[in-house]
């Protein structure tokens, strides 16, 4: 492959889907995990804006974890279940700190 020819398409592909899976995927991980932590905090006694400032500022590093994440493995499928399956168990996680509240 010369300097000069383009990238396959496949590849592109992979990226782009890598790209959205670290974007909206990251996004959707972090937005559960604000949710579930927060319920889950104030259960533990913190008080609610405590518990809401701290798991927003925390769910910033779970974003920026997604998106290593999803660079990082060789895998696209990988990398989407990676994201996918944690975001809908704090999802689970969230709806069952609602029903305990």
């Amino acid at each position: 492959m010369s300097k000069n020819s383009p990238l396959p398409a496949a590849y592109r592909w992979r990226v782009a889907s890598r790209s959205v899976a670290a974007i909206f995927g990251g996004y959707a991980l972090a937005a559960a995990w604000a949710a579930c932590m927060s319920l889950w905090l104030q259960q533990t006694g913190m008080a609610r804006v405590d518990a809401v400032t701290t798991a927003t500022m925390s769910s910033f590093l779970v974003h920026l974890c997604a998106a290593i994440w999803v660079f990082a493995v060789a895998d696209t499928r990988r990398a989407w279940l990676g994201v996918a399956l944690p975001a809908a168990l704090l999802a689970a996680g969230t709806w069952l700190a609602k029903g305990v509240a």
